[in-house]
């Protein structure tokens, strides 16, 4: 990024939970622009905390940040409800897909545009969100509660891109789908990042996510204990060895791991 200011900076930042459960414990971390951002590590590491105090819907989950900053584009964000946040141009895909079930897929892609007020504009991202994901043409009349679980994720996603956002969050994308789907949803996300939507990408794959990511952070206990360009990471042997499975035969995810048992060297 040289010297250019992240789209998406978090710095110092700690959270808590009920006054006393500490989630996150000072995770600073950048976004550029167009870039992809993954951010991995176990359950319970704090990756959907991260996300929902980017997203201003930490409040709605009894937390709140004691110490540090979220800023877009240079403007502290920290505190905003999710509306402004989303007008500000971020939008989130959130785990488990959550489409409104009972409504059609095109009045699924609608509800995603109601903060714009450009008509054309926003017919112009419809078009496009077509053209990323042809099933959703075919489907337009269909309830989405009928869809397979690949075409709900495609839908979560035409349904955030219609809000037009500079910064797209996405939680879990590759989760419960066909190793077929999964490839589908990786080339997506290498699209939207190459039309200039940065992406931050939370994500147990970690084979997929660190394959595309230019850059990604391991959280573990609230901290950041490894960082650096996804393919050093994805090269990396001790990481590769925890991780991506190497050495222990049939893990390849995140889900399978309770803690990051890292190295000394890598906490020096």
């Amino acid at each position: 990024m040289g010297d250019e200011r992240p789209l998406l900076a978090v710095n110092n930042l700690e959270v808590l939970y009920g006054g006393a459960v500490r989630a996150l414990r000072g995770v600073s971390l950048e976004v550029g622009a167009g870039e992809i951002v993954a951010l991995l590590g176990a359950n319970g590491a704090g990756k959907t905390t991260l996300l929902r105090a980017v997203s201003g819907l930490l409040s709605e989950h009894s937390g709140r940040a004691v110490r540090g900053d979220v800023r877009l584009d240079g403007t502290s964000i920290l505190g905003l409800g999710a509306p402004a946040i989303v007008r500000r141009g971020l939008a989130q895909v959130m785990e488990g897909r959550r489409v409104f079930a009972e409504l059609t897929v095109d009045d699924n892609l609608r509800a995603g545009g109601f903060t714009r007020r450009d008509r054309a504009g926003t017919r112009q991202t419809y078009e496009r969100v077509l053209e990323m994901f042809p099933i959703l043409r075919t489907r337009r009349r269909s309830v989405a509660g009928y869809l397979s679980g690949g075409e709900q994720q495609m839908l979560a996603i035409g349904r955030a891109l219609m809000a037009d956002p500079r910064l797209l969050l996405l939680d879990e994308p590759s989760l419960g789908l066909a190793p077929l789907i999964q490839h589908q949803i990786r080339d997506t996300i290498v699209a939207i990042a190459e039309t200039g939507t940065s992406v931050l990408l939370v994500e147990q794959n970690a084979m997929m996510a660190l394959s595309i990511a230019h850059r990604a952070s391991v959280l573990e206990n609230g901290h950041v204990v490894r960082e650096g360009l996804g393919s050093e990471l994805l090269g990396d042997e001790e990481i590769r060895e925890a991780y991506l499975g190497m050495g222990e035969r049939g893990r390849r995810s995140f889900r399978d791991l309770k803690t990051y048992r890292r190295r000394r060297r890598w906490t020096a």
